[in-house]
This record gives structure tokens, sequence and C-alpha cells, in this order.
């Protein structure tokens, strides 16, 4: 049987990538590393780690129902990471640059993150102006062909 590429689009197998941390078997050690874990648990519909993931100080009430609201309304089909600033994680302080894609459009974002004692957590996104992908950029969701060949058509 083949071994399942991870929907993170990181390359690699899911077992070796995201799966552990959504089963709660090992914890993600850089900010990349649970941006793209916690963008595996929207694709999977996990709102319990979504929720453990969230800095504890951006928690709201409702945010399980918000949460399955937006499973109920989005496919999400693939991630690109744009960029990371890690200059800052000596301080706890990290930020991914991100494009998730979903039917009807993408998401464009810069993620905060802080690590307290030794976890890191989501704090909170700053919306960034929608990507134009190029027709011959290679497809963001690693197919490997040109846009145009594929979900660009």
């Amino acid at each position: 049987m083949a071994e399942k590429f991870c929907c993170c689009n990181s390359g690699r197998t899911e077992d070796t990538c995201c799966g552990p941390y959504l089963a709660g078997q090992a914890i993600p050690k850089t900010p990349k590393q649970l941006m793209r874990s916690r963008y595996a648990a929207f694709f999977h519909k996990n709102s319990d780690y979504l929720i453990a993931t969230r800095d504890p100080d951006f928690r709201e009430v409702n945010d399980r129902q918000a949460l399955a609201t937006t499973f109920d309304n989005t496919r999400w089909l693939g991630l690109v990471v744009i960029q990371t600033d890690d200059s800052q994680l000596e301080q706890g302080i990290g930020s991914v640059e991100f494009a998730a894609f979903y039917d009807g459009g993408h998401l464009h974002e810069k993620s905060l993150f802080v690590n307290r004692e030794g976890r890191w957590y989501y704090c909170e996104g700053q919306m960034l102006p929608p990507l134009v992908w190029g027709r011959n950029q290679l497809c963001w969701c690693n197919s490997q062909k040109k846009y145009k060949k594929c979900h660009g058509k």
C-alpha cells in the first residue's frame, strides 16, 4: 500500500509530518511545524487540536462552534508556506506567512505564534491581500504542473 502524503504539502508522508502531532504523539518544535499541523487539523476537522494549540489568551467561548461552521462550509485543498520569521525565536515569538487554498479561493495570512513553557501556540493572524498565482508558476497543490495546466484551468 502506498504511503499517504501529508495534506500540508510538505512533501512528507502523513506519519512523518503532521500525523504524530494530530494524534498527540509529538509536539511541534517550531512555529512552522505548528502552522502546518494546524492546517492539517482544519483539513481533517480536528477541533480538539485546533483549540489545544491556540494560545489560551486568545481562545473564545464559541471557538468550537465557529470551527464547526468552518468545517461545514470549507473544503481545504492545499497549503503554501511563503516565509517564516524566526528572528525572535529566542524570545519565544515567531511568525509564518502562508496561503491556504480552499474551494472558491484562498486565505493569505501572517500568523503570530508564542512559546509558553516549551510549547508553541497560535495567537492570531493578520489577513494579507489575496495572492495572484502566475500562470507559469508551479501550482500550489504540489502537482509539479504549471498553474495554467492544473488549478488555473
